[in-house]
């Protein structure tokens, strides 16, 4: 069961950075520039768009889903699918996914949309507390 909350659209700032490619304010270098590791997960872990590449146009867009948490330990910062981010959502206490976007012809890549997903984080109990009575929370 997903339910995406906190979602962040960096749709305007993506528009502004294309905006200063094509003016030539900022260097197609400058913004070609993924990482063989993005690369790789894109191959492996994305999730294929029907949007052509921005900048290069020869390649439709591929979305690669990484996700961050204090609690996934060592599953954090690394790529996955889009079924296992669901099976995640269901089992894990709350994470942050960021959807980057990625060309694998040209190098494209920027962060498209990141959200929170998982249970609600359980509060903290210290030691020898115990929780509220229930007769004394509803008087």
């Amino acid at each position: 069961m997903r339910s995406e909350r906190q979602i962040v659209d960096y749709a305007l700032q993506r528009r502004s950075l294309l905006a200063a490619v094509r003016a030539g304010r900022v260097r197609v270098a400058q913004v070609c520039d993924a990482d063989p590791y993005l690369l790789r997960a894109a191959k492996f872990h994305g999730r294929a768009t029907d949007v052509a590449c921005p900048v290069c146009r020869k390649e439709q867009l591929t979305h690669v889903s990484w996700v961050f948490g204090e609690k996934l330990g060592s599953v954090s910062g690394s790529a996955r699918t889009p079924d296992e981010i669901t099976r995640m959502s269901g089992t894990e206490e709350e994470f942050t996914v960021h959807v980057v976007e990625v060309c694998r012809t040209c190098r494209w890549n920027h962060l498209v949309q990141s959200y929170a997903l998982g249970r609600p984080p359980q509060p903290k109990r210290t030691r020898g507390s115990r929780p509220p009575d229930r007769r004394t929370a509803i008087e």
